[in-house]
Order: C-alpha cells, then structure tokens, then sequence
C-alpha cells in the first residue's frame, strides 16, 4: 500500500471543500471496498477523508410516507429497520443478501452504492483494464468473463456493478441526496446515477470531483408484492450471476404496474421500460413472463465464458414473477 494522509471531517461542508481539491483525494467511510482496492494498488489516492463522524447516520420518515436514509446508516442497521422490513422488504432482503454479517455491519448506504466491479480484470494490475487504465484494453473480452456484464457494454468494457443493494434501490425509483463544493445540493433520481461504460469506463456515476452522497430517498412503500431473488455460486458471500428485484402489483387480474431491477446483467443496476410494459395489463401468465423476458434480453449479449447467463437472466425473471403472482 502506497502512504497517504488521513483527516477526519468535522462538517459537511469542510468535507467536501478538501476533497474538491484533487482527484487523488478519496472519502471513507467503512472502508469495505476501497481499503481493499488500495492494498492492491488499484486504488491510490494521496489523502483520505474520514466521513465515518458525520451525523449521517439516521433514518428518518418523511410526511408523505417514504423516507430519507443517512449515507452513513450500516447496511445490517438499514436491513433490520422496521420502516424498511414493513415497507421496502425488497430492500432488506437485497441487503441481507450482500457481503456478511460482518461487512454488513460496517459497510455503509453511500458506500454501497459506490463500489467498484469485482471484475479479475480490474483487481489484477499486471492485467489489461480500460477501467483502471484508461486506454490499455480489456482482457474480459477475450479471458474469463464467467460473471460479467451481458447488457449495456461496450467495446472498452463489459464489468458489472456488483451492488445488490443498488438493484433494490433501482426498482425502488430511489433518490440519491448530495452535497457540492460549492454549498449546493442536488437530487439525483437513481435512473439518471450511473453512467454506462461506452468509451469512458472509468467514470462510472455523474458525481462531480468533491460531490458527496448525503442521502438516499424513497417514495412511499409501492403497492404490490416485493421479492429479491438472487441467483449466485454458492449461498453467502458470493457476488450474483443474476438478480432480480421485482415489485408487481396485480388488480382484478391483471397487472397493473410492475417495477423490475437486475444485478449481474450490465454495468450498473439494470432496469428495462420494455420488459415491465409487457407485463402491464395482461393477466399474470408465462406467456405474458415470457415476453417481458423477450424485451429484457433483446440486446443480450455474451462473451463466450457468460453465454449462460442470457437462458439464466429469463429463467430467473419467470421464476420470480411467478413466485409474486402465484401462477
């Protein structure tokens, strides 16, 4: 590990000044993912700004019925909030599904949203990656890319977003919360966070140098059953192949709305206008299953090592879907 400088921010606001002054300044909070990725060397910032003391660490009701999580709250204190089991049960279990006890309990909400993909590439800096090394190449394309993206990549990348707490958010219609440099905040729904790779694989959010996640905000719990499936190589501790995180809400026997979110697909957690618009309406059948998976996968593509993937991402929707609806 390369040395750096380490400071604790006393305020917001002084946070966010110090980090706005160089690229190679990082915040932390728990640690889980970028303490890993320095040992490595894939990650070298010079300075570090502990935010871990900032009161971000609530989660607060809102009047319309949703509520607004500190960046700061646990992933274990989140999972076991009686709002979000009641509410967000997609939510908790995406959580509960993530990382260890352990992790969990020190990992935090802005952080998770944050982490970085768990491709070999990326990890292993004798490796080709455009992502670590803008312009080197990408040695997934042609190596062992068993769990990489299969929706949404580009000629310079194919690594995925890692997160399953981020899948949740998504079908959630989350808000993500953050401070500025220069005192300002902004409000950033979660559709509009995360960036695709095309030729910049490096920048993966819309975050500006100093930016920091304050908050995350949800709607009113959404009608309708929740389920979070997440299909991986052995039961814990172990990053999904696929996920799902469903919300479909069925009326008179017909589907009336339907919020669909996958992990392990593509390079931020995926969610596809197509495959919910063919669910909306129909009565709940595999037929109707069938061609929401059609739409999801219309685009899919492998890389030889994750050509499984595309049958798994359908058998895993239909699977889900099926578990909500009782069909």
């Amino acid at each position: 590990m390369k040395s750096f400088t380490y400071e604790k921010a006393v305020s917001e606001q002084g946070a966010v000044h110090q980090a706005a002054e160089s690229d190679a300044t990082k915040f932390i909070a728990g640690g889980t993912n970028l303490l890993d990725l320095m040992k490595l060397q894939v990650e070298t910032p010079e300075k570090l700004i502990d935010i871990s003391r900032l009161d971000l660490a609530n989660i607060e009701e809102r009047a319309d019925g949703g509520i607004i999580i500190g960046a700061l709250v646990p992933n274990s204190d989140l999972a076991a909030d009686h709002r979000v089991i009641a509410g967000y049960e997609l939510l908790s279990r995406a959580l509960l599904a993530g990382a260890s006890g352990q992790l969990r309990n020190q990992a935090s909400t802005g952080g998770n949203l944050l982490q970085r993909t768990r491709c070999y590439y990326f990890y292993d800096t004798a490796a080709k990656c455009n992502k670590r090394v803008p312009g080197s190449g990408c040695d997934a394309r042609g190596g062992a890319n068993r769990i990489l993206a299969i929706l949404g990549a580009s000629e310079q990348c194919i690594a995925t977003h890692p997160s399953d707490m981020a899948v949740a958010m998504r079908a959630l219609d989350a808000v993500i919360l953050t401070l500025k440099s220069d005192g300002s905040h902004r409000r950033i729904p979660i559709h509009a966070f995360y960036r695709l790779p095309e030729d910049t694989p490096q920048i993966e959010t819309v975050l500006e140098r100093g930016e920091l996640i304050t908050h995350v905000e949800l709607p009113p719990p959404p009608n309708g059953r929740q389920l979070y499936r997440k299909v991986r190589d052995r039961a814990s501790y172990a990053f999904a192949l696929v996920s799902v995180g469903a919300i479909v809400h069925v009326e008179n026997g017909v589907i009336a709305s339907a919020s669909l979110a996958f992990g392990g697909l593509g390079p931020m957690p995926w969610r596809d206008a197509g495959a919910e618009a063919a669910l909306i309406g129909k009565a709940p059948s595999i037929s109707a299953f069938n061609e929401a998976a059609d739409a999801l996968l219309a685009d899919a593509r492998g890389y030889g090592g994750n050509d499984f993937k595309i049958p798994l991402a359908r058998r895993t929707l239909i699977a889900t879907l099926r578990d909500l609806t009782g069909v």
